[in-house]
């Protein structure tokens, strides 16, 4: 399974960014393969929709679920029709959280927010 989680660095030892449409990096864990890689986040930039073109690149990226805090309604509804599962990520570093996901110990994210539209949030 191919999990990709939003971060702020490029390592598997960060904590998972509380920001999705404009983290500045996506890693991407292959759950059968242990394997991992990081992409650039070119949604960071956009004026606007950066959470619909960050979805875009999870499902170009074929991803099977995403693990973050929070998630808008446009984003989510990219992710939805690509049968992309999305998890509510826990406090602590990229690994603790693809391990608890391992153990079945994460969440469904089910509270999709309408999007922050440039006000920026916290988790």
């Amino acid at each position: 399974m191919k999990l990709i989680l939003p971060v702020e660095k490029k390592s598997l030892d960060t904590a998972v960014c509380p920001s999705f449409g404009r983290t500045p990096f996506f890693a991407l864990y292959d759950t059968e393969s242990e394997e991992h890689k990081f992409i650039d986040n070119s949604a960071i930039a956009s004026q606007g929709g950066a959470g619909i073109k960050a979805a875009q690149m999870l499902v170009d990226s074929h991803a099977d679920a995403v693990i973050t805090y929070r998630c808008g309604q446009n984003a989510a509804d990219v992710l939805n029709a690509a049968d992309i599962k999305m998890y509510k990520a826990q406090d602590g570093s990229v690994n603790e959280n693809i391990e608890k996901f391992k153990a079945g110990k994460l969440p469904l994210l089910t509270q999709i927010h309408a999007g922050f539209h440039n006000h920026g949030g916290e988790k």
